[in-house]
């Protein structure tokens, strides 16, 4: 027996991490523990309903649990060094910076913040975004004044970095020590306690328009700010809480979960199920049949959840809360790519504070929200600019028609500001838009020899190969700013500096002590080695001219190294 054999697995560690996190979550946040049963319910509807659609198609209870299972986190971090043990930390559950994100240049919706994902580099489940304070955006006095409260607090137990350097060092953790690891998480690292210092200074921060400063500055650990899960239909989903929690009657959710289920039905196809349900394989998804649900089904699909949601355990407009986002960011709900977002709004708290004069003060603080996504396809660089363009165009035409839109114009004015997106699989990826996997079928590797092309859509209207979308495992800058500026009610913040503060992705990955992973080169690298594997196993690879597979190798070696088999499967 080797002593890697003796290790937990990484990324079985990492699942139980995020289920102990939810789970405690939960506890903190009773909001929390029922939106996740509202979104457990609509994502059954949802199942029910492309079982119709897809006669043979079937999901377990087991498997909607483990797909609906996925957690994306957000937590903020005040210190360089604190910073440094988060990414160790998270190192030990397969887990390394994604992308670098500039939350201070993000025009109207800026916070004082940088930040970087952490998440596995093939196949995640789970992501964690992980905030780091400017502490230079103020001024010199609020700037030594945070300096001071952040070198009070030891958020990371002694015992927990002993842990996270012997599995830097021996390669891993026995199972004991990795359950320990994980009980650091959940007992204190991300843990909500309710205490924070210097009263003062968190008012100062909240009304000058930091409120996410003052969320990272004063209080004694690593909270979760929200974990996301996810949802296979962001608009049954948003309808479903609004309806429990009081602010939309029955009539209204029927119709907007009819109108969900219905376009949900109409544009359902083999590589829309394979995006939702990765217990599928390609082969199986494009192999579905298409029906029409009978008549009447979407509408007892409804009833019944309309039904199921009104019973008591999800009264939810019992529970406090602060209502519900007031719409979703991201693209229109009919342009499949990168992800959707939305959240019902957070939380006042309540929070003692112990004062530098040694007094206490009983507060609140708002800062706990919980946030849905829904994810589309990762863009290309040609795809990334398309939707900035149309987001933007978007963000005009909202601005225009004013506070008081209703839902219905401002989905319409959205589906108008994408319409130059185009809508299915195919049509992205032949315009270049998002990044695709590509394989060969069996009637492709049964001609190989004789094949006489090597362009890959050609080959898939042979019926050669096949391919699907690569799924966007990151974040929007612009969305989470939108989340954040709806929960704090801050529209954008200014630098209280006039030193006019950067960070550079250099200088985080010189904090993080390990570089940050460009998704994008990942993404572009997976489309890459699965091409040129397929064209190997076509026995059209010579076809190819020198410059494009010269291209194809290039980009190949950012996923070369890494679970290849995971990259082409």
């Amino acid at each position: 027996m080797t002593m890697s054999t003796l290790f937990a697995d990484k990324t079985d560690m990492q699942h139980r991490l995020f289920a102990e996190l939810s789970a405690m979550f939960g506890r903190e946040v009773p909001l929390y523990d029922k939106s996740l049963l509202v979104n457990r319910l609509s994502n059954r509807a949802v199942c029910d309903l492309l079982a119709m659609v897809h006669p043979g198609f079937s999901i377990t209870d087991e498997q909607i649990d483990k797909t609906s299972g996925e957690r994306h986190g957000a937590i903020r971090i005040g210190r360089p060094d604190e910073y440094r043990w988060v990414a160790r930390f998270f190192a030990c559950f397969a887990m390394e910076p994604h992308n670098f994100y500039d939350m201070a240049n993000v025009g109207s919706k800026s916070q004082p913040i940088v930040a970087t994902a952490f998440r596995s580099v093939l196949n995640p489940e789970h992501r964690v975004f992980c905030s780091l304070l400017l502490v230079d955006s103020f001024d010199d006095e609020t700037t030594a004044r945070i300096n001071e409260v952040l070198a009070q607090r030891r958020v990371f137990p002694d015992r927990a970095k002993a842990l996270i350097e012997k599995a830097e060092t021996c390669g891993g953790l026995d199972e004991n020590e990795a359950n320990e690891l994980i009980r650091a998480g959940t007992d204190r690292i991300f843990k909500w306690t309710g205490r924070a210092r210097d009263y003062p200074l968190f008012k100062s921060l909240c009304d000058g328009g930091f409120k996410i400063a003052a969320d990272i500055a004063c209080f004694e650990s690593h909270h979760l700010n929200h974990l996301t899960p996810n949802t296979f239909c962001m608009d049954l989903y948003t309808a479903a809480m609004k309806h429990c929690m009081g602010l939309m009657g029955r009539e209204t959710f029927v119709g907007r979960a009819t109108t969900a289920l219905q376009r949900l039905a109409d544009r359902s196809d083999g590589h829309s199920m394979r995006l939702l349900f990765r217990h599928l394989s390609a082969r199986e998804a494009t192999a579905l049949e298409r029906a029409r649900p009978g008549p009447g089904s979407i509408a007892t699909l409804v009833d019944g959840l309309a039904d199921r949601l009104s019973r008591p355990d999800l009264a939810l407009h019992e529970l406090t809360h602060a209502g519900f986002k007031d719409s979703t960011e991201g693209p229109s709900e009919n342009t499949p790519v990168l992800l959707r977002q939305d959240a019902y709004r957070a939380l006042t708290e309540p929070v003692v504070f112990t004062n530098p004069d040694g007094t206490t003060t009983n507060a609140s603080h708002t800062a706990r929200f919980g946030e849905i996504e829904q994810r589309g396809y990762a863009t290309t660089a040609a795809g990334c600019a398309l939707y900035d363009a149309c987001l933007l165009a978007f963000e005009s035409a909202r601005h225009d028609l004013g506070p008081d839109a209703d839902h219905e114009t401002i989905e319409r004015t959205q589906a108008t500001c994408f319409a130059r997106f185009p809508k299915t699989l195919p049509e992205l990826v032949g315009h270049g838009l998002v990044y695709a996997r590509y394989e060969p079928t069996d009637a492709g590797l049964a001609a190989a020899g004789t094949i006489e092309t090597a362009d890959p859509s050609e080959l898939v209207r042979l019926g050669h190969a096949r391919f699907e979308g690569q799924r966007y495992e990151d974040f929007l800058p612009v969305s989470a700013a939108g989340i954040f500026a709806s929960n704090l009610n801050q529209y954008g913040t200014r630098t209280a500096s006039s030193k006019s503060p950067t960070h550079s992705r250099g200088k985080l990955e010189e904090i993080l002590g390990r570089p940050i992973i460009e998704a994008n080169r990942v993404y572009a690298g997976v489309q890459a080695e699965t091409l040129l594997h397929t064209l190997e196993r076509l026995g059209v690879l010579d076809r190819v001219a020198a410059s494009l597979r010269a291209e194809l190798e290039s980009a190949a070696e950012a996923v070369r190294g890494l679970d290849t088999a995971a990259a082409v499967g």
